[in-house]
């Protein structure tokens, strides 16, 4: 919205300010979060000289500049002026700036730009002998990228007397410039308890007047304290890493304030080999959990919230909770107007960006979040998805100040953006797609999420084109299957070498979201977990399903599904088999109880290499289990091998199950004694697969479809996505059977000939 200002004549002038007076009174009546909500930028401004250059010299060497190109000087730009301009433009509030300017001709130049772009610079002072600051940039034209050395002048050395301000001083400061008295009084006059506002700092100005701005702020409950990490090469006191809600470095930064705290540290002494050595390197922003890991140094050091930018590749958010939430790098496009120009303010755009989000999201309601609800992980997302479209946009045009863009712009940009949770990576299809398969909008839209196998990512390893060591690559790879939503892990099997909150990066990283969390108890329960005859090995079995569920919570899912290998017996007179029962009832239950938000579901198994004769051995023993367990959050995960290796009719398990079913695992196999062959869906029994679907149907089934089969000689993605056209194939026929209404007739008349033929009509046959 434009806002014109109208100067009223001589004789409108009375009624239009009594008019005026009115209209500010209802404004702060109805519209309080708007009004007051501001933000402080404190540190430099600068007037900076480009110079356009094909490459950085070398030590030693001298270089000229591009052929018929000049120096570009006198461009307003600093980080604090840069992203008190940039919080100016993208935000419908107050932004003031504080900070230091010579009495010169370049004084006179950033007052004016600052001003001209309705910056408060009631506290912007002169300083008397001191130049302006001055930046000169090093352009590599062909690239964009951009190096530079800032000689500070007043920005530096200009602040004596705000040395020698009492902290009562400083306090009056920062209530004058966010119009407040003292919190209370502030949130009482608003009416809204949550609303915040920002202090913007950076490293361009002197440690102490950003300290001094920060132990005032921290007194407040309502303002967040944000600490750019650019500017100079400094190292940042424990005290200033307690003091700030976020602290925001870039990768080069990330890793040199870590290298420093480390040098007046012990923390050192307990790093592996492998991160003491990766310190020395530039860090890959490719290699996120070695980012991580040096953001919780961070932590380790009292750092509250790390966000790291990471410029093509995106930003990292690692929370104080230890969540950590990955935004990716908006697109532009790919016409000559939306090319790399100079990529001189973008950090500064990015970080004035997420300050005006933040401040924002609170006002918008969310201010009285304890910063652990999903709603508030998607709003601080949000904040980094504006940030990063305005980082973008930054690179565009030449000088940081020209290029910061308009509000409109990073809300144009955001629109042309594929970033949603199904449509992130190479355009890949998810669940949902038309039942005839069908993504481009044919067809109804299917159901359920697909699910499969994630350890067959293994498989055919000559066919991906990076190593398949690690679960990291084969969940990309898992991303890369056309119809896939989501990824079922194994606990602990697929968390020994990095974290839920690393897991769940990644799955955001290929468009994936988690479904369900596995029990694969370990080997050193053999004789067995939940059955074990001892009792610590009992609980500690207890407690890993239990850790199990935590990770569920971590991955944003909510079911838990129990498989043990172990849990059973080989021969005759070895187990009590009633005391083996009770001890899986009372498990379950402490389980149910202690997580009432998770779906508990057990698989049963009849028989297996480990375990002759499980505790739980059919669906029927299995529903008896369910109904002795007597919690509203326990049911069962039914795999089609399993109730073929049963001897079951897997369409009468389901129906026996009704609405204690929590998972279907769907496969195939050829029925032989004790078998599990783990076929593609329907491939061997068509008839069966097509009756699966027509009773989940009938029992408004409501997981994710999940295929637990095993590909080995043939490719697990293309695989996979045989299994995903196989289920819509046979869900879609069941349908039609439905549909035409005869088969509750030729079920009542126990009709064979009838069903046959009916089933012959909706698969073609």
């Amino acid at each position: 919205m434009n806002h014109k200002k109208i100067m009223p004549n001589k004789m409108q002038k009375k009624s239009t300010c009594h008019s005026s007076f009115i209209l500010v009174y209802i404004l702060l009546l109805n519209l309080p979060r708007i009004i007051l909500s501001n933000i402080v930028v404190a540190g430099s401004a600068n007037l900076d000289t480009f110079l356009p250059i094909h490459r950085l010299p070398q030590p030693g060497e001298n270089l000229t500049l591009l052929p018929h190109r000049f120096p570009i000087t006198d461009v307003p730009g600093g980080k604090g002026c840069n992203q008190a301009i940039a919080c100016r433009k993208l935000s419908f509030q107050k932004c003031s700036f504080v900070g230091r300017i010579g009495c010169d001709e370049g004084g006179d130049m950033i007052q004016r730009v600052l001003v001209e772009h309705q910056v408060n610079v009631d506290h912007l002072k002169r300083s008397l002998g001191l130049p302006t600051g001055r930046g000169y940039v090093f352009l590599e034209q062909d690239t964009g990228k951009v190096s530079a050395i800032v000689s500070g002048g007043s920005n530096l050395y200009g602040w004596g007397d705000f040395q020698e301000m009492a902290g009562e001083e400083v306090d009056l400061l920062l209530q004058q410039l966010l119009l407040l008295d003292d919190v209370t009084s502030a949130d009482e006059r608003v009416g809204v308890s949550g609303t915040k506002h920002c202090l913007l700092l950076q490293r361009e100005v002197p440690e102490f007047v950003n300290q001094k701005l920060a132990e005032c702020a921290k007194k407040k409950s309502n303002i967040i304290v944000l600490q750019d990490i650019g500017g100079e090469d400094r190292n940042i006191s424990r005290e200033m890493l307690t003091l700030c809600d976020y602290i925001m470095p870039n990768l080069t930064e990330l890793q040199r304030l870590v290298r420093s705290l480390d040098t007046d540290n012990e923390y050192n002494h307990n790093d592996n080999l492998t991160l003491q050595q990766q310190k020395q390197q530039p860090l890959d922003p490719t290699n996120q959990s070695l980012i991580i890991e040096f953001a919780k140094k961070l932590q380790q050091y009292g750092a509250n919230n790390v966000l790291v930018t990471m410029g093509e590749h995106g930003s990292l958010l690692v929370q104080s909770d230890g969540h950590v939430i990955f935004q990716q790098a908006c697109n532009l496009d790919e016409d000559d107007t939306m090319r790399v120009v100079d990529e001189t303010g973008a950090g500064d755009c990015f970080r004035a960006a997420f300050a005006v989000a933040l401040s924002e999201r609170t006002i918008e309601g969310d201010g009285d979040s304890d910063g652990t609800s999903e709603d508030e992980k998607v709003s601080i997302q949000e904040c980094m998805k504006f940030a990063s479209a305005a980082g973008a946009l930054a690179v565009t045009k030449q000088g940081a100040v020209p290029s910061i863009p308009s509000r409109d712009e990073v809300y144009e940009l955001l629109k042309k953006q594929k970033d949603d949770a199904f449509h992130r990576v190479h355009d890949i299809p998810r669940g949902g797609a038309g039942e005839d398969g069908d993504h481009e909008g044919g067809g109804e839209e299917f159901p359920y999420m697909f699910g499969s196998r994630l350890n067959s990512m293994k498989d055919r390893p000559e066919l991906w084109p990076a190593p398949l060591h690690d679960v990291r690559e084969w969940v990309k790879r898992q991303g890369t299957v056309r119809g896939l939503g989501c990824v079922d892990f194994n606990y602990p099997q697929h968390f020994t070498s990095w974290s839920s909150a690393e897991a769940r990066l990644a799955l955001e990283e290929v468009g994936l979201v988690a479904g369900a969390v596995c029990l694969r108890y370990p080997a050193k329960f053999a004789r067995g977990a939940m059955n074990h005859p001892d009792q610590a090995m009992r609980r500690e079995a207890i407690e890993m399903t239990k850790d199990a569920a935590r990770t569920a919570r971590e991955l944003g899912c909510n079911e838990v599904v129990v498989w043990s290998a172990y849990d059973g017996y080989d021969y005759p007179f070895q187990v009590d088999y009633r005391e083996k029962w009770q001890q899986l009832v009372e498990a379950f239950q402490e389980c149910c109880d202690a997580f009432p938000d998770i779906k508990w579901s057990l698989e049963y198994k009849p028989t297996d290499e480990n375990t002759r004769f499980f505790t739980v051995p059919s669906t029927g023993a299995a529903l008896l289990l369910v109904k002795e367990i007597d919690r509203p959050n326990m049911g069962l995960t039914l795999d089609v091998g399993h109730m073929l290796m049963s001897g079951e009719n897997p369409g009468q398990s389901i129906s026996m199950v009704g609405d204690k079913l929590f998972g279907i695992q769907l496969n195939d196999g050829y029925t032989r004694l004790a078998a599990e062959d783990g076929m593609m869906f329907g491939s061997i029994h068509p008839t069966m697969a097509l009756e699966i679907m027509y009773q989940l149907q009938k029992i408004h089934f409501s997981g994710h479809f999940y295929f637990d089969t095993f590909p080995q000689r043939s490719d697990p993605v293309k695989e996979a996505e045989y299994n995903i056209e196989s289920a819509k194939r046979f869900y879609k026929a069941a349908k039609m059977m439905t549909n035409k209404g005869t088969i509750k007739q030729i079920m009542e008349e126990h009709d064979a000939i009838a069903a046959m033929n009916l089933v012959n009509e909706v698969l073609k046959m």
